[in-house]
């Protein structure tokens, strides 16, 4: 059966995706997917043939091609080889799975730690695990959808408190049963606004309602704390999470998740989320990656330092020409642009002068608040910001929204 020619739910949601993207790309105004031909070191990207400053990257720390990192992943390779034998409750963990477990226990002063193959994953599966029907989920309206889908899979009363509003946080553990198991989660930075979230109320909060707190930091290490390891080391805390969700494919240049916390969390963890027990393991030289960024970060806090002026540059530099960046206050950097028609219209006139960013449009954050994400890396340099900041500029000015 052809499914184009059945005109059902399906086909009609396929086919108006496919319209949206096909229209963009008509208009020269699709800039998602684009190959990158190599990464030229530094803040430099190779697309189709010409170089570019990329803003768009994740490797906040600019971790990517560090020689370490690539020495500890050719070497783990060397050893294991390219893969693993599958999941790691039937067919084995190697040694380096258990050094990078305990290397990111000991990063988030936290008694043990688990990886998981993504960080969507993570959250969905540990979420799922932790929460069931009769328990209460409460979620920052703005958190990340892995977060979200992990609440609805739980089965428990999801509940969202409006973004970074701890009053109205209050306001629904105080409305929830007293016997209830409650779990409060929130991203740390947030992903499209850069903001962070109030965690020392957070806390108290938590605590007066004997309710469970997990934070996602997939955006806050190596971005927060003095030595970057994250949220808690920001506001002076100590060891204050329950659960202390991370990913290691953005500061830290490899791929999957992790959770630290107590250790009979992790124990729990280990031996009844579904994604440790159906998934295989990370792949050897990914997991040496990480665990050797881990240390990079700790050896080399002068790249802290470069990221948070780079980013102070970066923020006050655009708000000085006109521009609205809500209230980021981190190297997550929205350049509000309004509607979807003008967030399209200056990453293409951007991307024309050799700027990699992207626009961030409805229903991925609310229509009228489209953006360019922008993001800012310890490895760009000082001319480089201001190049990118001039040319967002003159873009900027010719569509009218500065």
């Amino acid at each position: 059966m052809d499914l184009q020619r059945v005109n059902d739910a399906v086909s009609k949601r396929i086919q108006a995706m496919n319209a949206r993207v096909d229209e963009a790309k008509a208009a020269d105004l699709y800039y998602y997917n684009q190959p990158i031909t190599e990464m030229l070191g530094g803040s430099k990207v190779l697309v189709r043939g010409r170089e570019m400053d990329m803003f768009a990257s994740y490797s906040y720390l600019g971790l990517i091609g560090h020689p370490r990192i690539n020495e500890a992943a050719k070497k783990a390779i060397d050893k294991y080889g390219t893969g693993t034998h599958g999941v790691r409750s039937l067919a084995g963990s190697l040694e380096l799975h258990l050094e990078l477990e305990q290397t990111i226990a000991d990063f988030k002063h936290a008694e043990a730690a688990i990886t998981y193959t993504s960080g969507y994953v993570t959250n969905l599966t540990v979420v799922s695990t932790l929460m069931g029907r009769h328990d209460y989920v409460f979620s920052d309206k703005l958190n990340h959808a892995s977060i979200v889908d992990g609440c609805l899979m739980s089965g428990a009363k999801f509940l969202r408190f409006k973004h970074n509003d701890l009053d109205d946080l209050q306001k629904r553990l105080e409305a929830a049963p007293p016997e209830a198991a409650k779990l409060v989660i929130a991203d740390s930075v947030f992903s499209m606004d850069g903001d962070i979230i109030d965690l020392p109320r957070m806390v108290d909060l938590c605590r007066a309602h004997n309710a469970w707190l997990m934070v996602d930091e997939a955006h806050s290490i190596g971005v927060l704390g003095a030595t970057g390891r994250g949220i808690e080391e920001h506001f002076g805390l100590g060891d204050v999470i329950d659960i202390k969700m991370g990913t290691l494919s953005k500061t830290v240049p490899s791929v999957g998740g992790y959770v630290a916390g107590r250790a009979d969390v992790i124990k729990y963890l280990r031996h009844g989320s579904r994604a440790y027990i159906f998934s295989a393991a990370l792949p050897p030289a990914q997991a040496a990656a990480a665990n050797e960024a881990f240390k990079v970060i700790l050896d080399e806090p002068e790249r802290i330092d470069k990221l948070r002026k780079n980013a102070s540059q970066f923020i006050n530099g655009l708000k000085d020409r006109g521009f609205d960046t809500l209230f980021t206050e981190t190297a997550i950097v929205p350049v509000l642009c309004g509607k979807d028609e003008l967030a399209y219209a200056i990453t293409r006139d951007v991307q024309k002068k050799d700027i990699f960013v992207l626009p961030v449009v409805s229903p991925a954050v609310p229509e009228g608040l489209s953006r360019l994400r922008a993001t800012v890396t310890a490895a760009h340099e000082s001319e480089d910001i201001e190049h990118a900041m001039n040319v967002i500029e003159e873009a900027g000015k010719n569509l009218g929204i500065i």
